[in-house]
C-alpha cells in the first residue's frame, strides 16, 4: 500500500530526486513539526515553566521515524488539518516512556503554531540548498561571461537579428538577474522565516494562563514580558527570526516567501528559454551538456531534446500559479481562515521544491553548456551586413544628411534582403557613398566586431558586482 500513496515525483520530473524534495517530501514535513513541538517545550523549559527533564525526553522521541506518517495524514481529515493527529500520535509517543513528560507536549499551543513554525522550517531547509544550488549557477555563469567577453553573436528582438552583442553580455544579464534573485532569497531565509506563536486565537493565553499557574503554585507573581521571552527563546530554538506579533490570519511571511520563489524561478526559466531558442537546429549557438539518456526522444532517435531547460521552464511555469494562490490567501478572516490557511499547505510547498528543482537542474545545465563561437559567427552573417545597418546609417548621416542616409541606407538594406547581395557590394555602387568611402571603409563599417558598444564594459561591471548582491546596480540588480 505505501509504494500507492508515495508523491514518487512521476509527474514533476524537474524535481523528482533533487535535493529540494529531500527538504519538502512529507517526511521532513513531520519531521518539521516534531521539531517544533520540542523546540517549544525546550523554550517553555528555559523560562521555567516546564521540567528540563520533560524537555528532554520529549525532544529525544521527536523523531519522524516513530510515527505512523500515513495514520497522522488519514487523521488530518477528522479535524481538517494534521496537527490535531500528529498531537495525539506525539503524545501517546512520550506517555509510553514518561506520562510526566506527556503533560507537557503542545502545552498552551494551537495547530497552527505547529504547522506555521513547520513549514517555515521546511522553507529555511529548503532554502539552504536552494542557495547553494543558486551559488554554483552564478559561479558558472561568471566564468561563461568572463570566457566569452568577446564571443560575437546576434543581438535579437523579437525573434529577428537586431544588432551585434556578445555573448558574454548575455551571460552577464543571466548572472546579475541570478545572483540579485539569490540575495533576495538570502534575505528571506534569514530575516523574514518567522515562528508563529499565538495560541488559540493570537493572544497567547495558554501559554500565559500555563505559567501563571506554575508561578502560582510557587508563590510567585507571573511575569509580564513572559509571551515576548517565549517568543524570543522559541525562535533561537528554531533558528528562525522572531516576529513583533503572532500572524494567524496575516500571512505576509508566506506570501512574500511565494513571490521571490516564483521570482528567483522566473529568473532561471528567462536562462532556459534563451538556450532552447539558441540550441534550434537552425541556430546551434549553444548545446545542453550531454548525458546518457538526456534528452532523447521515444520516436526519433536522431534528436537530442534540450531536456534540462525544458524541467526548468516547467517549474518557471507553474511556481508563479502556486503563489498566486498564496497571495490570494492573505484574504483571512478573523483570527484564523476557515479554508484559506488550509489551501496555503500544498502550494507553499510546491513553490518550494519547483523552484529547488529548477535551481539544482540550473546547476546542472549552466555548468555544462556548450558554446559555439562559431557557428554564433557564421550566423552574424547571414544578412550580410545588415546586422550593422543602424551604425552605417549614423556615419552616413554625418557625411550625407539625415535624410538622405536613411534613403541611401533604406534602400540598399531593401535591395540586399531581396538579391541576397552583399550590403556593402550595393552601397558601393553608389557615387553618393563611393566618393565618400573606399570599400575597405565600408567593409570596416559592416564588421560586427566593432559595432557591440558597451557590451565589454557592461560585462566587466556585471561581473566585478556579481560577488556582492547588495552591489548590484538598482534596487533588482539592473
Amino acid at each position: 500500500m505505501s509504494n500507492l500513496t508515495v508523491d514518487s515525483g512521476i509527474l514533476s520530473p524537474v524535481r523528482a530526486g533533487t535535493p529540494a524534495e529531500e527538504t519538502t517530501c512529507d517526511h521532513a514535513l513531520l519531521q518539521a513539526m516534531l521539531d517544533a513541538e520540542a523546540a517549544l517545550v525546550r523554550a517553555q523549559a528555559a523560562l521555567g515553566t516546564v521540567p528540563f527533564e520533560a524537555a528532554r525526553t520529549i525532544t529525544r522521541l521527536a523523531r519522524a521515524d516513530l510515527l505512523d506518517l500515513r495514520a497522522i495524514a488519514v487523521l488530518g481529515r477528522g479535524a481538517a488539518n494534521p496537527v490535531v493527529g500528529f498531537v495525539q500520535a506525539f503524545t501517546a509517543l512520550v506517555a509510553a516512556e514518561d506520562a510526566d513528560a506527556a503533560d507537557y507536549v503542545h502545552r498552551g499551543s494551537t495547530s497552527q503554531d505547529v504547522l506555521d513554525t513547520a513549514l517555515m522550517l521546511v522553507a529555511s531547509r529548503t532554502l539552504d540548498v536552494l542557495l547553494a544550488d543558486l551559488d554554483e549557477v552564478a559561479a558558472a555563469l561568471r566564468a561563461l561571461a568572463d570566457g566569452h567577453r568577446d564571443t560575437l553573436m546576434a543581438g535579437r528582438t523579437l525573434a529577428l537579428h537586431a544588432v551585434p552583442t556578445t555573448f558574454g553580455l548575455k551571460a552577464a544579464g543571466w548572472l546579475v538577474a541570478v545572483t540579485s534573485a539569490a540575495g533576495r532569497l538570502r534575505r528571506v531565509r534569514d530575516e523574514e522565516l518567522v515562528v508563529q506563536l499565538g495560541g488559540a486565537a493570537g493572544t497567547l493565553a495558554g501559554y500565559v494562563e500555563y505559567e501563571r499557574l506554575h508561578r502560582a503554585e510557587r508563590g510567585e507573581a507571573s511575569s509580564d514580558e513572559y509571551a515576548r521571552r517565549l517568543t524570543a527563546r522559541f525562535a533561537v530554538e528554531t533558528d528562525l527570526a522572531a516576529p513583533l506579533l503572532p500572524w494567524h490570519a496575516h500571512r505576509a511571511p508566506v506570501a512574500g516567501l511565494a513571490g521571490e520563489l516564483a521570482l528567483a524561478t522566473g529568473v532561471l526559466g528567462k536562462i532556459a528559454v534563451d538556450v532552447q531558442s539558441l540550441a534550434r537546429t537552425e541556430t546551434a549557438e549553444l548545446a545542453e551538456p550531454a548525458a546518457a539518456g538526456r534528452g532523447v526522444s521515444s520516436a526519433m532517435p536522431q534528436k537530442r531534446n534540450p531536456a534540462l531547460a525544458t524541467l526548468i521552464r516547467s517549474a518557471a511555469l507553474q511556481v508563479p500559479a502556486y503563489a498566486g494562490v498564496l497571495t490570494q490567501s492573505m484574504l483571512s478572516e478573523d483570527e484564523r481562515s476557515a479554508g484559506a490557511w488550509h489551501a496555503e499547505w500544498q502550494p507553499l510547498r510546491e513553490c518550494l521544491r519547483l523552484a529547488g528543482g529548477a535551481a539544482h537542474t540550473a546547476r546542472e545545465l549552466v555548468s555544462g553548456l556548450v558554446v559555439s563561437p562559431e557557428r554564433m559567427r557564421a550566423n552574424l552573417g547571414l544578412t550580410g551586413g545588415l546586422i550593422v545597418s543602424e551604425r552605417l546609417a549614423a556615419v552616413l548621416a554625418s557625411a550625407l544628411g539625415k535624410a538622405a542616409a536613411k534613403e541611401a541606407v533604406g534602400g540598399a538594406s531593401s535591395e540586399s534582403a531581396a538579391t541576397g547581395r552583399p550590403l556593402a557590394d550595393i552601397l558601393a555602387a553608389r557615387p553618393e557613398i563611393a566618393a565618400r568611402f573606399s570599400a575597405g571603409d565600408l567593409e570596416a563599417l559592416l564588421d560586427p566586431a566593432a559595432y557591440t558598444g558597451a557590451a565589454g564594459e557592461l560585462t566587466h561591471r556585471a561581473l566585478s558586482a556579481s560577488g556582492d548582491p547588495v552591489r548590484a546596480v538598482g534596487p533588482d540588480g539592473f
